[in-house]
């Protein structure tokens, strides 16, 4: 480490190493798939966590009627029967200061997938093999996760005092749409600036791409297998539309933001989801696919969405069978924009600076191909926000995900670096 202050060695000699990789280790053993108890579970206990630190917490169950009905409301993929937002506060010397620094991560994970794909068949283990912790939600996110409640614990076990206030913001439903983050805006939390720490790989990430989810609806006509040519195969009416949506993947990906500089595809059309025919000897005449569209940065949703209507209302055009028998497109659950922080914030180079002092490194600044709560915190909250956090993404979402202690621990003590100095903190 070079160029930290007292106060900020202090901190750093407070963070409390095993506990942290241990906090990791119990998150993980958390199956905490968006919309599912396990959830919520995770959200009381980081209330209780942080109320035990001293932190002001607010702690709240969602409406989720009112939430649903909001005209901005972002979509969810997963069915719910609750939510819960917390938000922890702690410090400052004004009553009605707002934070100047917010940590911000989510609690849910995605699926597990195949348990024979897994290591161990066990994706909740937390299993510790060298440096490196595996398990759904490994890097994504619950080491960020992790790592701000260290940091959190840090702050006070170190007994500086703290200027302005600090806060950490624990989400729900960030996987498939980003409701817990929107509930936060709407509740009001704001801060001068935020970091998400989501895996970032040792990068900066000022900007992220969007993803909207849709759904295609393709028609077929039912016959006997032995007889197909009186049918129409709705699978065979799928394959100019697929096509045409590889078309499409490659014309908004032919000059891509410079932002994206490790990044190959920025922003992929994804077919996820393919549903047809319900027997063997039957010519399927219904074919759902479910996918996601990449938005480009500083594209609005709505033009996207006409992008994707357009290319296949060409496609339908040019082919015999779709001329009469219209695709139909709608777009469900996951509505991610794209979102971005102004490149020319000095809120970027103070976390750069943080990171130079506490790792002794330059970090690289990117965007990222995939949507996330930037965009609401930017957006809604008018939040200065950018991404800053342990784990390779590459990882996510995959059976072998995983995250490196050392990274954890390295990414760790420059967020604690970070909120010593946005938080004026002092002997």
């Amino acid at each position: 480490m070079t160029n930290v202050s007292a106060v900020e060695a202090r901190i750093l000699d407070a963070i409390d190493e095993p506990a942290l990789v241990h906090e990791l280790v119990e998150l993980i053993r958390v199956p905490s798939i968006t919309g599912t108890d396990a959830e919520s579970d995770l959200q009381h206990r980081h209330a209780t966590q942080l109320r035990e630190l001293g932190f002001e917490v607010d702690a709240w169950k969602f409406d989720l009627d009112e939430l649903y009905a909001h005209p901005e409301f972002p979509g969810i993929e997963a069915e719910r029967r609750e939510g819960y937002g917390v938000v922890g506060t702690i410090g400052g010397e004004g009553p009605d200061a707002a934070p100047a620094l917010v940590l911000q991560g989510h609690v849910d994970v995605v699926p597990t997938g195949d348990l024979d794909k897994w290591v161990d068949r066990d994706p909740w283990s937390g299993t510790i093999q060298d440096d490196i912790v595996h398990g759904r939600g490994a890097c994504d996110m619950k080491a960020g996760a992790a790592a701000n409640l260290a940091v959190a614990r840090a702050l006070v076990a170190s007994g500086v005092t703290l200027g302005r206030p600090f806060a950490v913001h624990s989400v729900v439903s960030e996987e498939d749409g980003g409701l817990g983050a929107f509930a936060t805006m709407l509740r009001g939390h704001r801060g001068d600036a935020a970091v998400l720490t989501e895996p970032t790989s040792g990068r900066l990430v000022i900007a992220n791409a969007g993803a909207l989810t849709f759904e295609l609806r393709i028609p077929g006509r039912a016959a006997h297998g032995s007889t197909r040519l009186e049918g129409h195969s709705a699978i065979d009416a799928f394959l100019p539309i697929h096509a045409a949506l590889l078309e499409l993947e490659r014309e908004r990906n032919a000059d891509p933001d410079p932002l994206f500089t490790t990044t190959a595809l920025p922003y992929p059309i994804s077919i996820g989801t393919v549903h047809a025919g319900d027997w063997a000897s039957s010519v399927p005449d219904l074919l759902v696919a479910e996918g996601r569209l990449g938005v480009r940065l500083d594209e609005a949703p709505a033009d996207a969405r006409a992008a994707l209507e357009a290319a296949i209302l060409r496609a339908a055009a040019a082919d015999p069978w779709l001329r009469d028998h219209p695709v139909e497109v709608a777009w469900s659950g996951g509505q991610f924009a794209s979102g971005r922080i102004d490149g020319a914030h000095p809120f970027i180079g103070s976390v750069a600076s943080a990171i130079a002092d506490a790792e002794g490194r330059d970090a690289e600044r990117a965007a990222a191909p995939y949507g996330s709560d930037l965009r609401l915190y930017a957006g809604i909250g008018g939040i200065p926000t950018l991404h800053y956090g342990p784990g390779d993404v590459r990882f996510a979402h995959a059976p072998r995900e995983q995250v490196s202690i050392e990274e954890l621990l390295r990414v760790t003590r420059s967020l604690a670096v970070l909120a010593a100095r946005e938080c004026a903190a002092r002997l």
